[in-house]
Formats: C-alpha cells, sequence, structure tokens
C-alpha cells in the first residue's frame, strides 16, 4: 500500500473513532464522572463493546500476520511489573482528574473545548519528565529497560 494512501486510511480510521467517541459521550467529562462515581454505566458499556469488537479484530491480524501496509506483525508478550501497577494508577488518576485519556483529549481539543489543551499539555508534561526520571527509577524500581528507536530519515 502507498504510503500517502496509508496515511490517509489511518487519518480516516482517526476522524471515524474521534466521532465515536463524540457521540458515544467517551469523551464528556459529566460521563466520566458519573462512571467513576458508579452513578452511570453507560461508558462501561462502550468498553466492553470496543473489547468485544477488538478480539476478533485482533486475532484475525494476528493470524493474517502483515499489517495494512504490509509489514509483518510482531506481538511480543511483555513481562509484567511493578511499574503496570504505578503507570496504571497514575493514568487512572490523570483520566480521573481531567475526565480524559488521550484519546478524548483530540476529541475535546476537536469540538472547542479550551481545558483540553490543558490536559494536552499536562499529559505531554507528564511524558517528558517521565521520560527523564526512568533511567534514575529504572534500577531501583527494577523495571525494564526502555530501547530507544529513531529512524533515519533520508536526506537528513
Amino acid at each position: 500500500m502507498k504510503k500517502s494512501l496509508y496515511t490517509f486510511a489511518m487519518l480516516l480510521l482517526g476522524a471515524v473513532f474521534g466521532f465515536i467517541l463524540s457521540r458515544s459521550g467517551a469523551a464528556d467529562f459529566e460521563y466520566i464522572r458519573a462512571m467513576f462515581l458508579f452513578e452511570d454505566f453507560q461508558l462501561y458499556g462502550i468498553l466492553a463493546v470496543a473489547v468485544a469488537v477488538a478480539l476478533p479484530g485482533m486475532w484475525l491480524i494476528k493470524r493474517k500476520g502483515r499489517a495494512l501496509n504490509g509489514d509483518a506483525l510482531e506481538c511480543a508478550t511483555k513481562p509484567s511489573h511493578r511499574g503496570n501497577i504505578i503507570g496504571g494508577a497514575m493514568f487512572g488518576v490523570g483520566w480521573a482528574m481531567t475526565g480524559m485519556c488521550p484519546g478524548p483529549i483530540f476529541v475535546n481539543i476537536g469540538e472547542g473545548k479550551l481545558y483540553a489543551v490543558a490536559a494536552l499539555a499536562g499529559a505531554l508534561c507528564g511524558a517528558y519528565i517521565f521520560g527523564r526520571l526512568y533511567p534514575r527509577i529504572q534500577k531501583s524500581w527494577n523495571l525494564p529497560i526502555i530501547e530507544s528507536v529513531q529512524e533515519e530519515k533520508p536526506g537528513l
């Protein structure tokens, strides 16, 4: 598949995903607040449907062994470690505080909600700080080594 067609397909899928997040309420602060307070179970249903759709899709993708662009798929099992618990807790706290995880941040920006820009800035700052601190906490917390992968860019 040509790179431009592949890029267009990914942009289209991203737009459809964002539209679904917006229309379903999965990017709405009030729905998310109600979910975390166990007042409304709509988003739990949305998450369950997403898993039910993704499971057979992932099975088919793994069975075929190729991505849409023809690249071979590598689905290595990741080891469990305490960083999963700590990272999951930090993600959950950020999600509960802002009412947004990464996808809905962009949906809310697209809907013109200015507070989502602050959430995006916080997410980017948090990722940066984590990246800077990781070498220091990696050994003491017995976390896996993260290898940096940099693609060669022609002409640079």
